[in-house]
């Protein structure tokens, strides 16, 4: 007999009640709640990031169909649209960020060691991705005359993909104002775009011990110090230690520039850094590694529910996205648990499927194509039908 409970409540299970509850009396997200709860509100819009409702009349009846499945979930009752949206209009969103944090403890103890590198040093890719709004509706956003817009910043942890900060801010905002507030281990290296360009950042990093790696600008002046032997049979083309002299600036900067040849793109890509103990190849390796992020993002648009919004307020608008943001950790965290290959955007498809289905987690993440054991001998006890050859109907029909 199966004696577990539904997919979607073995998820919740991921996040303990009481560190959940904990993160509510912190920020005192239920200080005017009248019975319907925080834990309530998290798993209606978890249900929206998993079940792929596209509006609030599709969250709540989507968890009304499955009323008798809800206290498994920890929900007496599913919660009707307008208590809903008030809830997402006046709880604090930071509520949500304090639990993605507490998840993101739990995927980092399964996601270390995986990684693809066998330097030691942590590797952090950063970027941030517009997130397109409608001006009119969303009047607080505005980014140009008629276009809204909101902006995730995002660092991805190469060590099992998973995001290592992120933050919300308006459309407006600039890649390095993000990047400036960062505080990293000394030893980490960081890879990043053309948009983090900042000498006196870069000159605080390398104070720091931190290491990075972006791409370079062509309108960057430079004096060439030391050339460096170049790797023969590869795609390395140049290996220089270059001097900066920022202008207006009473320092300058040490860095090396790489260029190496692009095959895929037949191109030369040259990439700046500070750091001068690797091999030219393996800088070009972390920046291609720059690339997850990228998929990442890409990711979180199309299989996830953030283009699309349930609440026209910038509360219920951080909301959503904090809760896209907890619902790609338990899907990475999944993923990494599980020993079937998995895509992504697979797993996103069969979760939505099973989701209220009662069967063990784990198990079917491993052999996903199997029968529940609740099915297994079904058809061994259904009755066997007598079919009559024709010629023996025709005799008993003359008969008669």
């Amino acid at each position: 007999m199966n004696r577990v409970c539904s997919i979607f409540a073995q998820i919740l299970q991921l996040l303990p009640r009481e560190k959940f509850q904990q993160a509510v009396t912190k920020h005192q997200a239920e200080r005017h709640a009248r019975g319907f709860t925080c834990w309530g509100q998290f798993v209606a819009m978890l249900f929206c990031q998993l079940g792929a409702a596209r509006s609030l009349r599709e969250i709540c009846h989507g968890l009304a169909a499955s009323e008798g499945k809800l206290k498994h979930l920890g929900v007496s009752i599913a919660p009707s649209r307008s208590t809903l949206a008030y809830a997402n209009e006046h709880r604090p969103w930071q509520l949500y960020e304090t639990v993605f944090g507490l998840l993101l403890e739990r995927c980092h103890s399964v996601a270390t060691g995986k990684k693809k590198f066998r330097f030691k040093n942590k590797l952090l890719s950063m970027d941030s991705t517009s997130i397109d709004l409608c001006a009119e509706i969303y009047d607080w956003a505005k980014y140009k005359r008629t276009k809204g817009a909101v902006k995730l910043h995002l660092v991805l942890d190469n060590e099992g993909y998973l995001p290592y900060f992120a933050v919300i801010t308006d459309g407006k905002s600039h890649d390095v104002t993000v990047g400036r507030t960062l505080r990293l281990e000394a030893g980490t290296i960081i890879a990043m775009d053309k948009g983090y360009v900042d000498y006196k950042w870069w000159k605080q990093l390398t104070e720091d011990g931190v290491h990075f790696v972006t791409r370079y600008k062509q309108d960057l002046k430079y004096d060439v110090i030391a050339e460096r032997e170049v790797p023969k049979n590869s795609n390395v083309r140049k290996d220089v230690d270059i001097r900066i002299q920022p202008y207006r600036q009473d320092f300058e900067l040490r860095l090396r520039l790489v260029t190496v040849w692009d095959e895929d793109k037949q191109e030369e890509l040259t990439f700046l850094t500070n750091h001068l103990k690797f091999g030219a190849t393996t800088i070009a390796r972390i920046y291609k590694e720059r690339w997850q992020i990228e998929l990442f993002f890409k990711a979180l648009k199309q299989l996830l529910r953030i283009k699309t919004f349930v609440g026209t307020s910038a509360n219920a608008l951080k909301i959503q996205i904090w809760t896209a943001l907890i619902a790609m950790l338990v899907l990475k965290y999944l993923q990494l648990k599980s020993q079937y290959a998995w895509s992504l955007s697979h797993l996103v498809a069969l979760v939505r499927q099973q989701l209220f289905v009662y069967r063990d987690l784990y198990v079917w993440l491993d052999t996903p194509f199997q029968a529940p054991p609740v099915l297994e001998g079904v058809h061994d006890g259904q009755l066997m039908l007598d079919f009559q050859p024709a010629c023996q109907l025709d005799s008993r029909t003359a008969t008669k």
